[in-house]
């Protein structure tokens, strides 16, 4: 391996550890010439890869890519390998993905896929403030006396408060489909804000729904789900490693693969089913309205 490719290996696999732990924020993983990277670090870091996400080699985009984060150095960790740049008209912010919350930054997971760093990040426009001893109403914890980052509230009741970080978890676990304000349930108004704000809504079910489901079914699903199934031994047959150990979606867990039938490395550890692995889809529709996005 050559040193420039050593270095960009390198680099990839630091913002790989730093995204190991959340795959809701960076997405699957995928793989070129040997180099890992995650795909909405890859989205947010250059608009080629929004058009066509099931191509991440095009015309060399993926080098390209990690080439350029090379040269940009995180504000947040002050580690190289920063693939995300502020969307602000002469900033040269940069910083990773996983560490965009840590620096207060906003990472908008729809349409063009735009981040900005804390100093240009949009603000809610609410002409309201908590009352005394107001508390999240999703964990309970007292909230900041004002509206900031962390601090946030319902743009349609104006009197639902909560922390981002509730409201993303929230998100996560409810899926675009049920996601709406916990209080007043409002779902257009609330959704396009916290997508404007930062928050990933993904397009998929109930948490819940996926638990009791696969609890029916001896506690975890044991199927592989992939179009035309290439196992021997059918669906149900599983190994416990190597082309015919069952992967479960890391995102729902209620979809499986054998690794030959997603034609997956056999050194491959996750996978996503398409329901999960569909940012363009999610982001542009909520629960198949129709409506489109706006910037």
């Amino acid at each position: 391996m050559s040193k420039k490719k050593e270095k960009a290996h390198n680099l990839m696999e630091q913002g790989e550890n730093k995204a190991e732990l959340d795959l809701d924020t960076c997405g699957i993983k995928v793989e070129q010439h040997g180099i890992c990277a995650h795909v909405f670090c890859l989205f947010f870091a250059d608009s080629h890869f929004q058009k066509r996400p099931r191509n991440y080699a095009h015309l060399g985009l993926f080098r390209q890519v990690i080439e350029k984060a090379a040269q940009k150095v995180c504000f947040v960790c002050h580690q190289s390998g920063a693939t995300i740049t502020c969307r602000e008209t002469g900033c040269d912010c940069s910083f990773h993905l996983p560490c965009a919350t840590q620096g207060g930054c906003v990472t908008q997971y729809f349409g063009l896929y735009r981040s900005f760093c804390r100093e240009h990040r949009p603000q809610q426009a609410v002409d309201v403030v908590p009352k005394v001893g107001t508390t999240c109403f999703i964990c309970l914890e007292p909230v900041d006396n004002q509206t900031s980052y962390r601090t946030m509230v319902c743009p349609a009741c104006k009197h639902t408060w909560f922390h981002r970080d509730c409201i993303q978890n929230q998100a996560v676990f409810t899926g675009a489909r049920c996601f709406c304000c916990p209080s007043c349930k409002n779902k257009y108004r609330f959704s396009m804000e916290m997508l404007t704000m930062g928050i990933r809504v993904p397009r998929r079910p109930l948490s819940w729904e996926n638990l009791h489901a696969n609890a029916e079914v001896s506690g975890r699903h044991s199927c592989c789900d992939s179009r035309e199934c290439l196992c021997p031994g059918g669906r149900e047959q599983a190994q416990e490693e190597g082309p015919w150990q069952l992967l479960l979606c890391c995102s729902c867990a209620a979809e499986g693969t054998h690794r030959r039938c997603a034609y997956l490395r056999c050194s491959t550890a996750s996978w996503e089913c398409n329901s999960c692995a569909d940012p363009i889809r999610a982001e542009k529709t909520l629960q198949d309205q129709p409506y489109s996005i706006p910037e």
